[in-house]
């Protein structure tokens, strides 16, 4: 059958191109029978069990497919398959600010920080009263506030989390100055932060109850960045010098097999220039945790990436989640049925590069190559989880639409053509032309290409709608 996707030899299904009667494209059909109990098998790996007898040419989703996991820790043993990567690319440097310490700008923004939720709103002012001064000369590509509701009444892990994040979105290379913006009877306190990031041209730090116009002096000191990032040019800058997020949200069907493929094939090419390249979302690598562990650089990886796989399990054990619930009823809806399913999709977009590095979400990518950072799978925090390593831009793959857009440029995907043409205002690149024709090679070069332009400075389709947003998780209590 033509309009049948068959992905490795060993599979017993097949993704359907287009609807098969009151089948819909991107769902799975049986391609031999199956008994029930027997492992369904997609991307050559199981992605669950029939609860049910299924017939040759029967469609095969969640009446008759469940998945196999379990919350039970596992153990692993190690054993190194990995595949050889691309060439290095002609195109191997970009014109990027250079930051100094082997660090690079995709962009040349002013970030005002606030330390906590209740001062956001004056940090909003003083940008915007910055823009609108300079609304016919601005020098920097933008004054970007990374509005968030937390840091007071945090204790713990989430105090250190916020803070901690907070100093790394700032460490980014896309930050050309910082405003830390304090209340000033706030947990994240001024001066704990000031232990993180050390005085210095780029970084300014005023709160708000120290003096009689928050908005006023605010102002004042992000002239006094705005001086310093205005001299910044770009200049040209080796990809070793560049980090890049991988991320997907709203995935169907397609998603493994179109986007998430491509942007695999874009991480190997940016690994063989040297870039560093982040995968987040740890629940969504449970039960095709095995494909990034057999590509560990060492036993020590592979232990950190177990051990990292377990640590989350038992987080959601430990709040009574069920995280096998996952996928959503979005995925299922665009075909996916179970979380193997969506998880050895999801892995596609990490290539097949050596994992160099496990990291916590509290880490910053420094090796060339592939690192593996924890986090959840929701996309903003995701997102800013990817930022705070020290990404310069995301590429991430939907198949269902979304228009988030992170702090850094984020490069949206679409796994198909209806929906590239539908949400045109959302999506930068069409994955979906490869189910019609245009190879993978081409498509892959291609996307190489805008995300070094963007890099450069095309604006992506959030960037242009000028949506900016980060999120940051608290696992803890609220005092």
């Amino acid at each position: 059958m033509s309009d049948l996707i068959i992905l490795n030899e060993k599979d017993n299904v097949g993704v359907l191109k287009k609807p098969l009667g009151e089948i819909p494209m991107g769902h799975k059909i049986a391609l031999r029978d199956i008994k029930k109990g027997e492992k369904v098998v997609k991307y050559g790996y199981p992605i669950g069990v029939a609860t049910q007898d299924i017939k040759k040419g029967d469609f095969v989703h969640t009446h008759n497919l469940q998945s196999a996991l379990t919350a039970d820790a596992l153990s692993y043993t190690y054993e190194k398959i990995l595949p050889p990567l691309p060439a290095r690319p002609e195109r191997d440097s970009v014109m990027a600010y250079d930051r100094g310490n082997g660090v690079a700008g995709a962009r040349n923004e002013l970030y005002i920080v606030p330390t906590v939720g209740c001062i956001a709103n004056s940090a909003e002012n003083i940008a915007r009263a910055f823009k609108e001064k300079h609304a016919t000369d601005m020098k920097v590509d933008d004054v970007v506030v990374l509005t968030h509701r937390v840091g007071c009444s945090e204790l713990g892990d989430d105090l250190t989390r916020t803070r901690t994040m907070l100093v790394n979105l700032a460490k980014n290379g896309n930050c050309g100055g910082a405003l830390f913006l304090g209340l000033g009877c706030e947990e994240n306190r001024m001066e704990d932060l000031r232990t993180l990031v050390p005085d210095g041209k780029r970084v300014r730090f005023l709160v708000a109850q120290d003096v009689p116009d928050e908005e006023e002096e605010g102002l004042k000191l992000l002239e006094e960045l705005y001086a310093v990032a205005s001299k910044d040019k770009r200049t040209k800058t080796p990809l070793s010098s560049l980090t890049f997020g991988v991320k997907c949200g709203g995935s169907d069907g397609f998603s493994g097999i179109t986007a998430n493929y491509l942007i695999g094939r874009v991480a190997d090419l940016l690994e063989s220039a040297g870039a560093k390249v982040v995968l987040a979302e740890t629940p969504e690598v449970f039960g095709a945790e095995i494909t990034l562990m057999q590509r560990a650089k060492d036993e020590k990886v592979f232990s950190d990436i177990a051990a990292l796989v377990n640590k989350w399990k038992e987080f959601y054990g430990s709040h009574g989640v069920n995280v096998y619930e996952n996928p959503s009823p979005g995925n299922k809806k665009g075909g996916i049925t179970t979380l193997e399913e969506k998880s050895l999709g999801c892995v596609q977009k990490s290539g097949k590069g050596e994992v160099k590095a496990v990291l916590s979400e509290l880490e910053r990518a420094t090796e060339s190559g592939l690192s593996v950072i924890e986090s959840p799978g929701n996309d903003i925090i995701a997102c800013t989880t990817l930022a705070a390593a020290g990404a310069n831009a995301i590429m991430f793959s939907t198949g269902r639409g979304t228009p988030l857009g992170s702090v850094v440029p984020t490069l949206k995907i679409s796994s198909n053509t209806p929906l590239a043409l539908k949400k045109s205002g959302w999506i930068d690149f069409n994955a979906g032309d490869t189910l019609d024709g245009r190879s993978m090679d081409e498509a892959a070069f291609a996307l190489y290409d805008l995300l070094l332009d963007t890099v450069e400075g095309a604006l992506t389709s959030g960037e242009k709608r000028g949506d900016k947003q980060i999120a940051l998780m608290k696992t803890g209590v609220t005092l």
